[in-house]
């Protein structure tokens, strides 16, 4: 679960930047829709992952043996 924790944070990250890149440096349209394919649902997903690897502080002793239950 912290693996994937870490992985997933660093995508948030990156997609973020490439986002920003997007947004802020006039590049070539193709590479903008490549960005905007690729990172803006990578951005919502790593997102949601990172917010609900948060255990609650009643369920933490339950979430390290399934952490994917209740879902």
């Amino acid at each position: 679960m912290s693996n994937l924790k870490t992985i997933f944070g660093i995508l948030l990250i990156l997609s973020t930047i490439a986002i920003l890149y997007a947004l802020i440096f006039t590049i070539p349209v193709w590479l903008v829709y490549l960005i905007a394919i690729i990172c803006i649902p990578l951005w919502i997903l790593s997102l949601g992952f990172v917010t609900m690897a948060k255990p609650r502080k009643g369920d933490e002793e339950e979430r390290v043996k399934e952490p994917f239950t209740g879902y």
